[in-house]
């Protein structure tokens, strides 16, 4: 594990927590020659730049001409990178070193884990349930209805859906992982060509996730390291993003097949 390196990729765009969780970084991170630390910027704001600049001592930045989405982002940092592993990390992720250093563990113990994500917590410590066995447009219907009571009437759906039951006591085989925290094999990540960067924004990593499926490469989630996620939902409360939300979700279905139950 000692000689293990991680390239860690941020794809930024005028994110109100990235200067949080680099000044975080850098505190657990500071003269450890394992991590290296990449950022992409989608075209931020000109006063968001300027202050991220402030980080090039720590960080390796490129400013990108135009925002071309989350994918196209972490494929430019990672597909040229030398690193064994692969970290694609959200501008809104708070990590300890050592939960980091708990997930190499396993990739090092065993080769035949592809990608491999942990807990996810909100700042208040509760579970995000962002893995999925499944991916239907029924299930995304019933995740954004604003009726209560159509939630409770398929709240055992949901939680199904939501592998709100998954052990807490062992690591385990998923089909799908949340993109906002992934340790991936550089080698398997180049395999598959990195993100399909025609997903804008979403979707991108169930896409990833399917296709190392596909390729018999395994996905697992471990409850022994987590991170904190300023989750903001925001296909939620915003309509343009829900927009591209939309359009992601109908290139995933059209790609992989359309399920409606």
């Amino acid at each position: 594990m000692a000689n293990a390196k991680v390239a860690i990729s941020i794809v930024t765009y005028n994110s109100q927590h990235i200067f949080n969780v680099l000044d975080n970084l850098k505190k657990e991170f500071v003269q450890d020659r394992n991590f290296r630390f990449v950022v992409f910027d989608n075209n931020s704001n000109e006063e968001y730049k300027k202050q991220l600049k402030e980080y090039q001592d720590f960080v390796d930045i490129t400013f990108y001409q135009e925002n071309k989405g989350f994918g196209f982002g972490h494929n430019y940092n990672l597909l040229k990178a030398d690193e064994k592993y692969f970290l694609v990390f959200n501008p809104d992720i708070i990590l300890v070193r050592e939960d980091l250093l708990k997930m190499l563990e396993i990739m090092e113990r065993d080769h035949s884990i592809a990608l491999l994500v942990p807990k996810v917590l909100n700042s208040d410590g509760t579970p995000q349930h962002l893995m999925r066995d499944r991916v239907s447009v029924f299930d995304y219907f019933l995740r954004f209805v604003p009726f209560k009571f159509v939630k409770k009437l398929f709240a055992k759906r949901l939680a199904i859906y939501e592998l709100r039951d998954i052990p807490d006591d062992r690591d385990q085989d998923i089909r799908i992982g949340s993109g906002c925290f992934m340790l991936i094999k550089g080698e398997d990540f180049k395999e598959v060509g990195g993100f399909d960067d025609r997903y804008f924004m979403y979707f991108e990593d169930y896409d990833l996730c399917v296709e190392l499926g596909r390729r018999n490469k395994r996905i697992v989630y471990t409850p022994f390291s987590q991170v904190v996620h300023y989750y903001e939902r925001g296909a939620h409360k915003n309509s343009r993003l829900f927009k591209i939300f939309m359009k992601s979700m109908y290139l995933y279905f059209n790609k992989w097949g359309w399920r409606w139950f």
